[in-house]
């Protein structure tokens, strides 16, 4: 159930047959045990008539008394009144705005929850949406990615809201299933510089002439420097600029500017030091732009980086393909371990930037250990067809690093060819000349959505000749549902399934319905 649902209040509260459990009885008849968590954060329970209740701030184990706040034929939503016997794994949230009272900010959704379990809930998504959507087992189930649970969100979007009625600005994410802007003095999960500059930021924009059209600051930081892009829906005044430049040399930070479009982001004052970030184990540096794709967790993308690249096991005879692939988050690391590198990234920009740092990086390093032969192309990735494919060349190794949309299309042209080759009926014939290229011999596919990972998966399982040899969770946002992971292919040609029955031929996930619990 998405935040944006807005349950409507009920007096009525939970009864669910006591007998079932043999604790029943230590605790009051309209108590509810609490057996699973979804993806919400929320507890889950059934009545005793198999109707699904899911219960707001609760968690498994639990035996809780919960009001009604909205019914459906299958489901119901329930807000938490008491909790007779909490979990062992309950924690005091860390961040004084997190919980379920009025005003709550909604950035987080788990710090209630222990670190460690909060891991272990979204393994177990990783896991059966592999299983449900993809009928995919992995062979080996990686250990988790982890990293610091605060501090840690080096990117974030802030809205702005100067409140005329209570005479004062808010900056920070927005309430707990509202659109309004939570009333935040302090974050937690924010960079503590960046969590001691909520309430300066506040009083800027207090104090600026525009602060009636001033709806977001976008905040980057790279490894020394931060930079915030305001969006401003009128031209700013002097005196604002002025404002905004005192800020800058008391924070130490750098203002960018964006009036409309995403076309019109500039950096306020020229001669600002440049965006970057590192990763140390490739002596690579990464110049980025504050509305550049970056992770919002550097400390967790390096090791990201390094295990993707240790599990490609790439050697100095070997081409890869990197694809969607970005800034060259992986694709100029792969450069110093491969014989030679394409990256194939959907935007234009994004490839000349790609370039870019290539050449920067290449032109700081010694001749004898410069960086392989590498080009980038610009290609829609989400209309990819075995011609392409094939027209790309023979690469033994694959980086895939899609957004939330996944990489259905270039799956299936892989499944396809795979097809064609054991004459599997309305597969279209190959492109004449086809007979030597060769599918890639591993594939590392790194996601931020375990539903079009679990789709593609069983793409590439059923129909395209790979195993599933290992699949783990990247814990990427700590205390929110978000899930990354990672998962690895091996080639062994096995051949395709007649029956398609795993993904749609549009490419849209089977989605796990509200009863799906973890």
């Amino acid at each position: 159930m998405s935040e944006a649902q807005t349950p409507q209040e009920s007096p009525e509260v939970h009864t669910v047959s006591a007998a079932v459990h043999p604790d029943a009885a230590q605790y009051p008849a309209d108590a509810l045990h609490i057996t699973s968590m979804d993806m919400d954060a929320q507890g889950v329970t059934r009545r005793a008539d198999g109707k699904v209740v899911f219960v707001d701030g609760a968690l498994p184990t639990e035996w809780v008394t919960a009001r009604t706040q909205r019914k459906k034929n299958n489901w119901e939503q329930a807000a938490l009144v008491q909790i007779h016997r909490e979990s062992s794994q309950r924690v005091e949230p860390g961040c004084p705005h997190f919980g379920l009272h009025a005003g709550a900010c909604g950035g987080c959704k788990m710090q209630h929850l222990h670190i460690g379990a909060q891991v272990a809930v979204k393994q177990r998504v990783l896991e059966d949406n592999l299983w449900h959507l993809g009928k995919v087992v992995p062979e080996t189930v990686m250990r988790p990615i982890e990293g610091p649970a605060w501090g840690y969100r080096f990117r974030s979007r802030l809205s702005v809201r100067y409140v005329v009625k209570k005479g004062k600005v808010l900056v920070g994410f927005h309430e707990r299933k509202s659109r309004y802007v939570a009333d935040m003095e302090t974050c937690k999960v924010l960079p503590p510089h960046v969590d001691a500059m909520l309430m300066p930021m506040r009083a800027l924009i207090a104090s600026m002439d525009a602060r009636e059209t001033l709806p977001q600051i976008e905040v980057a930081c790279g490894d020394t420097e931060t930079a915030l892009l305001l969006r401003h829906l009128e031209p700013l005044s002097d005196a604002d600029q002025a404002r905004l430049r005192a800020f800058a040399a008391a924070q130490n930070v750098q203002w960018w500017l964006q009036s409309k479009g995403p076309e019109t982001v500039k950096l306020m004052d020229a001669g600002s030091p440049q965006l970057s970030y590192s990763l140390p184990d490739f002596g690579i540096t990464m110049p980025f732009k504050p509305t550049d794709f970056t992770q919002v967790n550097p400390h967790i993308n390096r090791v990201l980086v390094t295990r993707a690249l240790r599990l490609l096991d790439v050697n100095k005879t070997e081409r890869v393909i990197d694809w969607f692939c970005g800034l060259g988050n992986f694709t100029l690391p792969l450069a110093t371990q491969a014989r030679e590198v394409l990256g194939i990234e959907g935007s234009d920009t994004l490839v000349e930037r790609s370039h870019e740092n290539y050449a920067a990086n290449n032109a700081l390093r010694p001749a004898h250990s410069a960086l392989a032969a590498t080009s980038f192309v610009a290609r829609n990735l989400f209309d990819m067809t075995p011609e392409m494919l094939i027209a790309d060349g023979n690469a033994e190794k694959w980086l895939i690093d899609p957004p939330r949309e996944g990489a259905f299309a270039l799956s299936k042209a892989l499944a396809d060819v795979h097809k064609a080759r054991h004459g599997v009926p309305g597969t279209p014939a190959l492109p004449a000349g086809s007979d030597s290229w060769t599918p890639p011999k591993r594939i590392v596919y790194v996601s931020c959505s375990p539903a079009t990972l679990a789709r593609d998966a069983g793409v590439l399982v059923h129909h395209a000749g790979y195993r599933c040899v290992a699949a783990g969770v990247v814990n990427m946002f700590p205390h929110t549902a978000h899930v990354e992971s990672m998962a690895v292919f091996e080639w062994d040609g096995h051949a395709p399934k007649l029956q398609e029955g795993v993904a749609d031929e549009a490419g849209k996930p089977e989605l796990l319905d509200a009863a799906s619990t973890v």
